[in-house]
């Protein structure tokens, strides 16, 4: 026990007892919310999704479904009577339809393949379109393939040819789906016209071209005709919809051949991808929507005369409206030291995620103006009730050469300073930390750690300038930042030198590898799924053909000093910090070779190391795998900081 209220502290468990909410939108009357919460059943080893229904008024929460199964995904019929959502209760996953009224949820589709998107419904509520895998029998993963990709696989999805996704729709009257695509790329995002004829969507993953991240936008009608609106020449973009009248094209994107990190504007444009207008050119963070470069995309919220978009500033995301006619103009409507993730929108309110370092996100509403925001669930309440959660420090210092650098360190309740510190380094490069939840800060803090987090040169939410400085640059500058952050604790009195860890995943574990190649101050070291060797990174990971011009400022065989001086297994004969490699071995993003090397490595030269293999996970297998392999990555993580930290 830490306190007097007889709280405890966070536990090796704790972040897989939490609920954690995923799609969530609002009835078409306002009045109700519903949303697929995931929960994990520790006792049975068992990950399962539900749907609830949440009453805006009254903040009560209704169970929709019980089945241990997966139920996501939900979307509301026009007239508000049923619920479309998917569902592996039959065995593939399936399109069911829920009556909101009461009863049994009925399978809609039957499709060999299974269904892979949220439903669409069209606005007459008479269809409902959704995306799904090509008709023919599944390949067998066993016989010899040909690949003529020129990117074949993709970490999370795995061999894009048997990942093909093609758009349907099929009515609600019954009979069988109607295809609509058929073209090699992965069609996702659907967004019906408001009048109902066609489909705007995302055409990702070419087969001829190395752009994964950066889609086409389509249009097809419902006589399967195509028109390509932008293709992949014009930039990187993040989501598209019709605007309210269905007149023009609202686009998140970053435009022409902008460095990586490069802030997303939204732009509109006509139907026929032309008379782009940048509503956001004059705003240094630009905006930020939840996507994802495989099956789906966030929502873009609009109404006829403006957006609500999500924008990172500095350690938070807040919520901002963004004017779509007239002079460009944009409003500050939700902020403070916390993450919002907009969901859904009407005329009346929006629906948002709210999470903070100790939550990982309720349900929240608020008018469309910002005001009058109130809380609608509280999944978590009572095992937040339990914890004693750690004092939070704000930082703020300078590196030698005059960048003011934003941090944050988690005080632990027990011991006395100066405390055993875990230097925890984000992912990306071009990603941020701070007042969001952080798989395994908590943890970290509750077995006796400060935690120290900072947001280095690379990062996002502090402008171009800042977010794209590391072009050609990997390894040079950041870690020169993070290395005045430990020294910053060390001299505020927080941190003891003599008892420091580092850890990091992916680009976290490219720099923790990095850092130990430069330094012996650190007692232990556990890196997962980590970037060693630039060269060989470039051939074998998913986005490096795409990304090495702007990353590394050409090919290997262009840019052979950029390679050599910013990969960590040039310096790792050098280390001396006993290392924990923790692998997944399905990784596409940063394959199981690069964690091999550095392994082979540091054995040939005497440094203590161990490797753990998590079989069959891909990149992000620890933070959203199974029961196992989360609770596997927990205690590896833990046990190899007390062993050599403590």
């Amino acid at each position: 026990m830490t306190d007097s209220h007889n709280k405890r502290d966070f536990d090796l468990l704790d972040d897989l007892r939490y609920a954690r909410i995923g799609t969530a939108r609002l009835s078409p009357d306002g009045q109700s919310a519903v949303c697929d919460v995931i929960q994990h059943d520790l006792e049975n080893d068992l990950t399962f999704t539900s749907l609830w229904l949440i009453d805006i008024a009254s903040a009560e929460a209704r169970q929709l479904t019980f089945d241990k199964g997966n139920n996501s995904a939900p979307a509301w019929s026009p007239d508000g009577d049923s619920i479309a959502f998917l569902s592996d209760r039959a065995g593939k996953r399936q399109i069911h339809l829920l009556p909101v009224a009461g009863g049994e949820a009925r399978q809609f589709t039957h499709l060999p393949q299974g269904v892979d998107s949220q439903p669409q419904w069209s606005p007459d509520g008479a269809t409902i379109a959704f995306t799904a895998g090509i008709l023919t029998e599944a390949r067998d993963p066993a016989a010899p393939y040909r690949v003529t990709r020129t990117i074949y696989r993709f970490d999370g999805i795995g061999y894009l040819d048997d990942a093909v996704q093609n758009i349907y729709v099929q009515s609600i009257g019954g009979g069988e789906p109607q295809q609509l695509t058929d073209d090699g790329h992965l069609d996702r995002a659907l967004r019906w016209s408001p009048d109902g004829r066609e489909l705007l969507y995302l055409a990702a993953h070419d087969p001829d071209r190395a752009d994964l991240f950066s889609p086409k936008i389509r249009a097809v009608n419902l006589d399967g005709k195509i028109d390509e609106i932008l293709g992949l020449d014009w930039g990187f973009v993040k989501a598209a919809d019709w605007t309210a009248d269905g007149g023009r094209v609202i686009v998140i994107a970053s435009s022409g051949d902008q460095p990586m990190a490069t802030k997303d504007n939204l732009w509109l444009m006509d139907r026929d991808g032309t008379n782009f207008e940048n509503r956001t050119e004059d705003f240094p963070l630009g905006v930020d929507i939840q996507w994802f470069p495989a099956f789906s995309t966030g929502k873009l919220l609009k109404s006829e005369s403006q957006a609500w978009v999500n924008v990172v500033n500095r350690g938070s995301k807040e919520t901002w409206s963004i004017a779509l006619s007239g002079e460009p103009a944009r409003q500050k409507l939700l902020s403070g030291e916390r993450s919002m993730t907009l969901c859904d929108a009407d005329d009346k309110q929006l629906l948002f995620l709210n999470s903070d370092l100790t939550n990982p996100g309720e349900l929240h509403t608020a008018a469309l103006d910002g005001s009058n925001e109130r809380p609608i669930t509280s999944f978590n309440a009572a095992l937040m009730d339990e914890i004693a959660f750690p004092k939070v420090e704000h930082l703020l210092y300078q590196t030698e050469d005059g960048v003011d650098i934003q941090g944050w360190l988690l005080v632990p309740n027990s011991g006395e300073p100066p405390y055993p510190t875990v230097l925890y380094i984000h992912g990306g490069p071009h990603w941020w930390y701070g007042n969001t939840y952080g798989t395994d800060f908590q943890m970290l803090a509750g077995a006796g750690y400060a935690v120290l987090f900072v947001n280095p040169r690379g990062s996002t939410g502090y402008g171009d300038d800042f977010a794209t400085v590391l072009s050609g640059q990997w390894g040079l500058l950041d870690h020169k930042d993070i290395l005045a952050g430990v020294d910053h604790v060390i001299e505020s009195g927080f941190a003891d030198p003599d008892r420091l860890g580092v850890f990091g995943l992916s680009y976290g574990g490219y720099m923790t590898t990095f850092l130990i190649g430069h330094t012996h101050r650190f007692k232990a070291a556990v890196a997962e799924n980590p970037v060693i060797d630039l060269v060989s990174e470039y051939g074998t990971a998913d986005m490096c053909i795409w990304g090495a011009q702007s990353l590394f400022g050409g090919k290997p065989h262009e840019a052979p000093d950029v390679y050599h001086r910013s990969s960590p297994i040039t310096y790792a004969h050098l280390v001396k910090t006993p290392t924990l490699m923790i692998q997944c071995e399905d990784d596409f993003r940063c394959p199981i070779g690069q964690g091999e090397q550095f392994y082979a490595h540091l054995k040939a030269n005497g440094c203590h190391v161990e490797m753990i293999r998590i079989p069959g996970m891909s990149h992000t297998g620890t933070i959203d795998g199974p029961i196992y392999v989360q609770k596997a990555q927990n205690e590896a993580l833990v046990e190899w900081m007390d062993r050599y930290v403590k």
